[in-house]
């Protein structure tokens, strides 16, 4: 079973077909990023015309159930999630109209500071928020997971002790590993992993270690050493893959609409656009080089099974229904 839980493709069919050509069983997509809740309907409605254009190779999925579906039938589940917390506005009411509509993941915050909490980016972590707390409490109850990956330090702790079920941090690496912004430092990871929740590894190649010159070795050693650190069921994929984005996607991202001014995030005024990938990991079709470097570590067959998908699995299992 593979599962990554964070894409960002510029989708097609060329993907769709990559996808199943990788064995991928079940993908999670950012469907917004800044948008508000009328536009992130518009980008369900076009999901819902590709599920009618390609229902041999995606499928809609709601809960772990529908992945072994897609197995059974060659397909790919796709499970979305948003980037920000922009889509519910400032309106509690819409977490669940957003989790009916099918999303599963919703960060408290993008890069910036929100009304739930505070992004990675800002100058003072103020933990989570009033509103956030009451958000997270909502989320818990429809089965919308908490996801971090880009907040701060004090509000992804806080968040993790706050949350009565798991959180998740869908797509980064270890700070120690390499010491990007983006990147979780221990006693984040320890603070998400000690209440149940998961880790998803990034191959951004802004969450690199040597960025796009990082190599496959490194890249599965540090899962390895993180698997002995916090516990192998804890961790799972999470590429963050932009395949095919034009470089006004990544603006899109860095800057949305909240800023005159160009923020180049983790990139560059001399390399403003997105990173050139590792060239063992170009598409879904690179699955297995993961696997197989994993395999070479010295993680077990079980433990590698897990990380590559069936982790997430059992948390999708756990995590996207109503509480009764």
């Amino acid at each position: 079973m593979r599962i990554d839980n964070l894409q960002y493709a510029n989708w097609s069919e060329k993907i769709f077909r990559q996808l199943r050509e990788g064995g991928v069983d079940a993908i999670h997509v950012t469907i917004a990023y800044h948008e508000n809740f009328r536009e992130t309907v518009l980008n369900f409605e076009k999901w819902n015309r590709w599920f009618e254009q390609y229902p041999d190779l995606i499928m809609k999925g709601q809960g772990a159930s529908d992945i072994d579906v897609a197995r059974e039938t060659g397909r790919t589940a796709v499970f979305f999630g948003f980037q920000n917390p922009s889509p519910i506005e400032d309106d509690i009411g819409l977490v669940e109209i957003v989790h009916t509509l099918g999303a599963r993941f919703m960060q408290l915050t993008y890069n910036n500071q929100s009304l739930l909490a505070t992004g990675c980016y800002e100058a003072e972590d103020m933990g989570i928020t009033r509103m956030g707390k009451q958000v997270i409490k909502e989320m818990n109850r429809v089965g919308l997971v908490v996801d971090m990956s880009h907040s701060g330090d004090r509000s992804t702790i806080e968040a993790a002790d706050l949350s009565e079920r798991p959180i998740a941090i869908t797509h980064a690496n270890p700070h120690s590993w390499s010491p990007a912004l983006r990147n979780k430092k221990d006693d984040v990871i320890r603070a998400v992993t000690q209440n149940g929740g998961m880790l998803g590894f990034s191959v951004y190649p802004h969450h690199l270690k040597d960025k796009g010159d990082c190599t496959l070795e490194s890249f599965c050693e540090m899962i390895a050493r993180t698997a002995e650190q916090f516990g192998a069921e804890h961790l799972g994929i999470g590429t963050d893959l932009c395949q095919d984005q034009p470089d006004s996607i990544v603006e899109w991202m860095r800057v949305g609409r909240w800023t005159k001014e160009i923020d180049y995030g983790e990139g560059s005024a001399s390399a403003p656009g997105f990173p050139d990938m590792p060239h063992w990991f170009r598409d879904n079709r690179d699955f297995g080089n993961i696997e197989n470097g994993l395999l070479a570590t010295g993680l077990s067959e079980d433990e590698v099974a897990g990380i590559m998908g069936r982790n997430w699995y059992n948390f999708y299992a756990e995590n996207f229904s109503p509480r009764g």
